[in-house]
This record gives structure tokens, sequence and C-alpha cells, in this order.
């Protein structure tokens, strides 16, 4: 099966030709942004596109600027600084902290924790139903004969019977 090409278009920063996926239609720009795009760039315009690259550094710039507007001062601090660059190069500021989690689970933790997702499924309780109507049926059908669990099928219902003392403890 041949692939589709994808389609391209032009960056209106850099000039370039970029693919459907790289760039976010003008027009979805927030107006505070194209404000500062369109100081750099005069000829911008909402009809065309941008690719993602250049809008996150020109999203990285508003925070900047809306940062020293708030604090009236050029020093930003190293957490600000870092999401400064985090949004000029595109990265991520947080960690996925489930998976830092997962690594500190023991082999218990995880046996219990694949038990209780199979024991909370849809699954398991299609096959305790059945499981449990099979075992109503076939001691249904051998109370005739000799059932092994007769009716109200105790050792199904409470199987912790066969642990009880025999005689009631003296006060």
């Amino acid at each position: 099966m041949a692939r589709k090409k994808e389609e391209s278009v032009l960056c209106q920063i850099r000039k370039g030709e970029k693919k459907l996926s790289e760039v976010i239609p003008a027009e979805l720009v927030r107006q505070p942004i194209v404000e500062i795009i369109k100081k750099t760039h005069p000829d911008w315009s909402t009809s065309g596109f941008i690719c993602v690259s250049d809008l996150n550094q020109f999203r990285g710039k508003y925070v900047q600027d809306v940062l020293e507007t708030e604090k009236g001062e050029m020093s930003v601090s190293v957490l600000e600084a870092q999401v400064m660059r985090s949004l000029k190069e595109h990265e991520l500021l947080s960690k996925n902290i489930n998976i830092e989690f997962d690594r500190q689970l023991t082999f218990g933790e995880r046996l219990a924790d694949k038990i209780t997702e199979f024991g909370g499924s849809w699954g398991f309780i299609m096959v305790f139903t059945s499981f449990f109507l099979l075992w109503i049926a076939i001691n249904s059908v051998m109370l005739i004969w000799k059932p092994f669990d007769p009716y109200p099928f105790i050792l199904l219902n409470c199987s912790f019977l066969a642990l009880r003392p025999s005689k009631p403890p003296s006060l």
C-alpha cells in the first residue's frame, strides 16, 4: 500500500516548506503572541501558517515579557529561566511520577497490583459467574444421586467453615 505524501505549506517566519504536522494555522495564535511576532515580522498574516518551533520561541519571548513586566526588573529566577528555555526548546518541565513510583515497587506489590487488576475486571466477573453457575448446575443435577455440596451450596459460599472449631470456645 503506497503512502500518501503529506501536504506542505509555507512557514511565514522561516519562509520554508513545512509538513502540515509541523505547523499551526496562524489564526489560532493568541493575540499577545501575534503582537510580538509582528514586531519582528511586520508582514505576518493570520491567513498563513507558523511552524511549531518558531511559535515556541515567540511563546518563550511572551512569557519572558510577562514575567519582566510583573516583576519590574530584568532578573529572573532559575525556575522562570528554565520555563522560558523549555518553551523555546519545546521540552517538558514535569516528569511522569508514575514511572518513578513504579520503579520503586517490590515484587509483591507488583503482583498484588496485577491480581487486583484482574480481580476487578469484567473478565473475572464473567469467569466467576460462569464457575458459580456451573457449580450450582452440577450440584443440582447430582442432588438426585449424591451431591458433594448440597443446597444451599455451603462449600462454595462459606469455604471458611472447614476451619471453624467443632466446639465453641468455653468461657
